[in-house]
Formats: structure tokens, C-alpha cells, sequence
């Protein structure tokens, strides 16, 4: 029984010592996010990027998502490639109370007004999550041009319209500090496109498991509202405007599905299974519960 208790210490002790620094955001996954919280299962329909390239791609795709959240930041890494034709991922998350089931039409003119783009034009439709899933907050990321930059954008996304969004920066592939834009709570974007591994081309049946370059961002809890709870993030890629739905979808579409074409009309409720994942902030262990144990396991 003592061996046991070895063992279970050393597995609360790097529990805690993962959750003790920051992490590097350079588009590399490390071990500190731990296991993935989605993996992707359809083939990518915006092509299979094949050049190996940190900077440039010629496909975009989501793998495999990990999150965690370290002390004030969430960190987020989504394994795959980004097509250097300035197509977009676009990162929702819902932290805290209140949000957007559908996507308004008056939400913060951000990035050409590409995120009302998703939006409400006034007919009544606008892109739709999965039940109980209100997006209080949303991050694109897009990157292209010579030299390659990427760029990432910010904005609430209030249950009334209305509200802040940012232009947050630009940076180099690998390098997380966004420069250029405004940036009140210092949120670190970058990109290590030279994935060529997980799904390949397509709508049927592939994996995304195992990839570890691909986008990464490190989000203050400030700029989210500094939730308490548990918080859930839906991830896609779109079209250079905002404008075309790919089937890259994290959680994913089934497979089969291919692009799903006009977000506005993009209801992720009506499409089986969830598309978001959640992450929770560990909670450390007690002194009172670690006596406990040993008492257990002795």
C-alpha cells in the first residue's frame, strides 16, 4: 500500500506542478494541457495542407482540441492548419451568464464587420449554437500575405448587441505577442502551420488524433469575463469573409458531413452531437483530503 500512495502522490504533485507556471505559447502542444477535450472525425473539405511550413499552408483543418486553464489564463491549442489564404478560425466561448444562442446582427464592427457577417441580417436567421450554449465572447485568427503575419481579433458578444471589439494585433508565426492593435488584457495568439498529419481530404471518416502544431492562444480570464465555472468553446473554420462555412468543426460534424456553406444559416443544434467542448480549472487537492488519503491507502 505504500507504493500506492507513491504513486498517488506523484500523480497530485504533477498535477500541481502543471498547473504552477505559464506556458509558452509558440503553437507547440505541450504536456501541461494533458489529454485532448475533442477530436476531430470528418476529412477536411478546405483542403489538406501538404507543405510542412511553419508560416505557410495550403489547406486548413482542426484536429484536436486542448484547453486549460493555468492560474488567470485559459489556455487554448487547437492542433491543425490554417490555409494562408487569410481564412479564419472562429473561437466562441461561453464563460459566464447571459450571451448569444444565435448570433446577432448589431454585435462590434470587427475585422470588416466579419463577425456580423455570421450574423442576423434581419430576416430572422444568424448562426446558430447547440442548446444552452450562449457565446459570450469571441476570437478569430487568420493569417497570410509576404512576409506571413498572423491576425487575431476580439469582441463581446452581449445578450443586447451592443458592446467592445478589438483588432487585438498581428504576429509572426511561432511568436505569441500580438503587436499593432489594441490589446487592454494582453491576449497572445500564434500559429505552427506545418501539420501534415491527421485528417486528410474530404467529408467521410478520418482522425484528427495525435497532431501538435496548429494554433494556440492564451486568453486572460479578464478578457472573458472572469468566469468561476466551467467554460465552453465551439472552434471552425470559415471563409476569408467570414462567408463560408467549412465541415472543420470542433466538436466535430459527423462524418459525412461536408462544408456547410452560408453560417447564417448554420444551425448546430439541429446537427447530431455537440459541437463545443468544455474545460474546467483543476482543483487542487486539500490537506484535509490528502490526509484522508494516506489514511486510505496506508
Amino acid at each position: 500500500m505504500r507504493l500506492a500512495t507513491t504513486l498517488l502522490a506523484g500523480v497530485l504533485l504533477a498535477a500541481a506542478a502543471a498547473q504552477a507556471g505559464a506556458q509558452t505559447v509558440d503553437g507547440t502542444l505541450d504536456g501541461s494541457y494533458g489529454l485532448p477535450l475533442s477530436t476531430q472525425t470528418t476529412q477536411t473539405q478546405f483542403g489538406n495542407s501538404s507543405l510542412g511550413a511553419i508560416d505557410y499552408a495550403n489547406g486548413s483543418e482542426l484536429d484536436v482540441a486542448h484547453a486549460v486553464i493555468n492560474g488567470s489564463t485559459l489556455y487554448v491549442f487547437l492542433g491543425g492548419n490554417l490555409e494562408s489564404n487569410f481564412n479564419k478560425v472562429e473561437i466562441f466561448i461561453d464563460a459566464i451568464a447571459g450571451g448569444q444562442n444565435k448570433l446577432r446582427g448589431d454585435n462590434p464592427n470587427v475585422d470588416f464587420n466579419g463577425l456580423n457577417r455570421m450574423g442576423d441580417d434581419g430576416s430572422g436567421n444568424g448562426l446558430t449554437f447547440d442548446a444552452g450554449f450562449e457565446a459570450d465572447y469571441w476570437f478569430a485568427v487568420t493569417g497570410g500575405g509576404g512576409p506571413y503575419q498572423l491576425y487575431a481579433n476580439y469582441s463581446e458578444l452581449l445578450t443586447g448587441g451592443g458592446g467592445t471589439g478589438y483588432y487585438l494585433g498581428a504576429a509572426n508565426a511561432g511568436a505569441g505577442t500580438l503587436s499593432g492593435g489594441t490589446n487592454p488584457f494582453g491576449v497572445e495568439a500564434t500559429i505552427n502551420n506545418s501539420n501534415t498529419l491527421g485528417v486528410d481530404g474530404g467529408c467521410d471518416a478520418s482522425s484528427g488524433a495525435g497532431v501538435a502544431t496548429g494554433i494556440e492562444l492564451a486568453i486572460p480570464l479578464a478578457a472573458i469575463g472572469n468566469p468561476t465555472g466551467c467554460i465552453r468553446i465551439s472552434a471552425f473554420v470559415n471563409g476569408s469573409g467570414h462567408d463560408f462555412l467549412a465541415n472543420q468543426v470542433l466538436g466535430p460534424l459527423p462524418p459525412g458531413t461536408c462544408n456547410l456553406g452560408e453560417p447564417r444559416i448554420v444551425n448546430f443544434e439541429q446537427i447530431p452531437g455537440a459541437q463545443y467542448f468544455t474545460v474546467c480549472a483543476a482543483v487542487p487537492a486539500e490537506k484535509t483530503s490528502w490526509g484522508k488519503l494516506k489514511t486510505i491507502y496506508r
